[in-house]
């Protein structure tokens, strides 16, 4: 069977002045199954003779009837003639000659035709990794992966909240879309990996490649595994292909991760005050916040979540640094700058 999207050994059939056609190389199989066929043939030819000497003439007629129904089932069940493409010209290497096996690409060229390529793709069908945008037009983008035609990265397979432009670095996974060809989705989420190497407390570097308001920001850690921030973790706005430095928390069971883009609470305490700090300086020493200020308030206007918020707080009012108000927090005298 021809492989879309994969490399695969065929078997030269034909020369022509444009290329050659490569199928399958069926060699082996043909022999192992003419084998097995005649070991069968000859199996059931002993037992119709055993039947034929045992039970009379009546009895040898009858085997050599069903004799003849095994040979017409053998010929019912010829095999078909195998599927072939064409590898062109330009990509035979010299001195090839007929039952040569090469080893190639088959992808679709740009009349949807199965071609074959000795040409090495960046990607193969199923494989996640980065492609520039070559060209965008009313149908989509298309990528450069290396081969001669590009490949298409539909509008719908892009990002909701904006499409890519010429000249960008997206990462994309390979896929067969409905009509049978070859395509490309930033939805990469099926292909990522979840066997990574990594544990617990360990920093990853990953691309962000879809949002969710109910569950966080998803990254692709190294480009290849499945990993989340979870909702409760996301302190800042992510945006689709921003780079970031992260925490593992957790890894699932099923070998996803669960990341965090902030230290643990004793190493980021310190940090928290300072950002907390200058952010009140900068509102003229006074920041609307109370006990009863919405999560997603403060997570927006602060990056920090609610129970992280009022830990700086705490500790900076433990300082002597702020005073916290009925309707606000603000800065002490001596920190504001007031005599």
């Amino acid at each position: 069977m021809l492989k879309l999207g994969e490399w695969q050994e065929l078997m030269v059939e034909k020369r022509t002045d444009f290329g050659v056609y490569l199928t399958e190389d069926n060699r082996e199989e043909t022999d192992e199954s003419a084998a097995a066929e005649g070991r069968s043939s000859a199996a059931v030819g002993a037992a119709q003779r055993g039947a034929a000497d045992r039970a009379g003439s009546v009895a040898a007629k009858n085997g050599r009837a069903a004799a003849g129904g095994t040979e017409e089932g053998a010929e019912a069940g010829a095999p078909a003639v195998p599927e072939r493409v064409l590898l062109p010209k330009s990509q035979v290497p010299e001195g090839t000659k007929e039952g040569d096996v090469l080893e190639v690409f088959l992808y679709k060229d740009s009349e949807d035709r199965l071609i074959a390529t000795r040409k090495t793709p960046k990607l193969k069908l199923h494989e996640v990794g980065w492609l520039t945008v070559s060209q965008v037009t009313r149908t989509g983008a298309f990528l450069d992966w290396g081969l001669d035609k590009d490949l298409l990265l539909p509008f719908h397979e892009q990002p909701r909240d904006g499409h890519v432009i010429e000249g960008q670095e997206c990462l994309v996974a390979v896929y067969i879309d409905k009509s049978g060809r070859l395509a490309a989705t930033m939805n990469v989420y099926p292909y990522l990996e979840k066997n990574s190497p990594y544990h617990t407390g360990d920093r990853v570097t990953g691309v962000v490649y879809e949002t969710s308001d109910n569950f966080g920001v998803f990254v692709a850690v190294d480009s290849r595994y499945s990993a989340l921030i979870p909702k409760r973790e996301v302190t800042r706005p992510m945006r689709v292909g921003d780079v970031i430095s992260a925490r593992v928390t957790r890894v699932k069971p099923d070998g996803k991760l669960d990341l965090a883009i902030r230290e643990k609470a004793a190493f980021q305490l310190e940090p928290d005050c300072e950002a907390l700090e200058q952010l009140i300086r900068q509102r003229g020493g006074s920041l609307p916040f109370t006990d009863r200020t919405d999560p997603d308030k403060i997570r927006a206007e602060v990056h920090m979540s609610k129970n992280e918020f009022k830990r700086a707080v705490g500790h900076l009012l433990k300082a002597g640094k702020v005073k916290i108000l009925p309707d606000s927090i603000v800065l002490t005298k001596t920190e504001s700058g007031q005599g």
